[in-house]
């Protein structure tokens, strides 16, 4: 039996909907395979701006560095915009928390479900390829955290990008990592891949990037096929041919671009999940979309992301495989019946709510035991 304590952060707009359902989930989870999760809910973003002042609390912060791991929902909106800068939810609690907690890589996968190929824009001979990839983006370094100002009385403005040697090594073992475990069981037709993402052509840091992950991939990951590929290019052949990556490494302005490009090509960014990791086992959890205040309190929000991400936690932070797989298993299963939030319908079929989604994923967990329904009602 796995005990952990998983502190909860619902924040603004659609996040504490979506969360909700992640926590069903991880309930349904607990229930199904003997796990204690003590989950307790902190303010964050914006909504813990408008109780006390601060997007992110003390206590708030001393919960996440006390617990197992954290799930979040999302942060910000307009409301908080005339807010300065480093007082905002996006900066002051997502951006200080990546800090505070020593996360430094975000994995973001992107696949297109079998259930969904029609909902991708892409042409349908190039879903039938196959999508099926995970972005690494360095988190805590580049232009985001460099030097940055004004000079010539406001008129030029600078962004300074460093990265050192050993914040790239860090980031690029765990993407040689991840293509290694992706690998397995996929045979000799499939190697594992690691495209690395630079403009070395034209940045100083690129080239640092690209002489680092070469080396590190020669003293250690010759197993793990390496490309090294310019970030335009990338951008392109995300769009002309997504089946020939496997692992996508770059940089943290890059990851950025590049990891929101995957998620229309997916057909929806509702349905992509991230986790974020530091050193030490654990991590933050959390949708990459955003908290959609125009939806919020409508229960039309697709909580598939949060779900999936919280399956990312039980994998990572955890080491909970089999219960991960069963959490995308539901998932799967769960699209394959015909069940689509607002997003996916199209118009081509009725939508359920958000919360009819998490408990058929909920219910599915639990092996669609006759007692599925009075279980989810008990998970609640």
């Amino acid at each position: 039996m796995m005990k952990a304590n998983i502190a909860v952060l619902p924040g603004d707009g659609i996040g504490p909907e979506i969360v909700a359902e992640a926590v069903k989930a991880l309930r349904a989870v607990a229930r199904r395979f003997g796990h204690a999760f003590e989950l307790a809910e902190h303010p964050a973003g914006g909504a813990a701006f408008e109780r006390c002042g601060d997007c992110l609390p003390e206590e708030t912060l001393a919960a996440c560095k006390a617990a197992d791991a954290v799930l979040l929902g999302a942060v910000g909106g307009p409301k908080w915009d005339e807010l300065p800068l480093e007082k905002r939810p996006e900066r002051r609690a997502l951006l200080t928390l990546r800090s505070e907690l020593g996360l430094f890589a975000n994995l973001r996968p992107a696949k297109v479900w079998d259930a969904l190929k029609g909902a991708s824009p892409l042409k349908d001979e190039i879903v039938a390829r196959g999508i099926d990839l995970l972005i690494v983006r360095e988190l805590a370094g580049g232009a985001y955290f460099g030097g940055k100002g004004r000079a010539d009385g406001g008129k030029t403005a600078y962004d300074i990008t460093p990265y050192s040697e050993r914040e790239i090594v860090r980031v690029a073992r765990i993407a040689f990592e991840a293509a290694r475990r992706r690998g397995q069981g996929r045979g000799p037709s499939r190697p594992p891949k690691v495209a690395s993402v630079d403009k070395a052509n034209v940045l100083e840091t690129s080239r640092l990037w690209r002489e680092t992950v070469s080396a590190l991939h020669a003293a250690g990951y010759a197993d793990v096929e390496l490309e090294h590929m310019y970030v335009d290019n990338a951008a392109m052949q995300l769009v002309r041919e997504p089946s020939r990556f496997d692992v996508i490494l770059t940089e943290n302005m890059f990851g950025d671009i590049l990891s929101d490009e995957a998620a229309q090509i997916s057909g929806s960014i509702g349905m992509l999940p991230s986790a974020s990791l530091g050193a030490a086992r654990g991590g933050l959890y959390e949708p990459i979309h955003g908290s959609a205040p125009d939806i919020a309190g409508k229960g039309i929000a697709n909580p598939v992301a949060t779900i999936l991400s919280a399956a990312m936690m039980l994998r990572h932070a955890f080491g909970l495989s089999a219960e991960a797989d069963a959490v995308e298993r539901a998932v799967a299963d769960t699209l394959a019946a015909g069940l689509r939030t607002r997003d996916l319908a199209g118009g081509a079929s009725p939508a359920v709510s958000t919360r009819e989604m998490g408990d058929a994923i909920a219910g599915r967990i639990l092996l669609q035991s006759r007692r599925a329904g009075a279980l989810c009602a008990e998970i609640r």
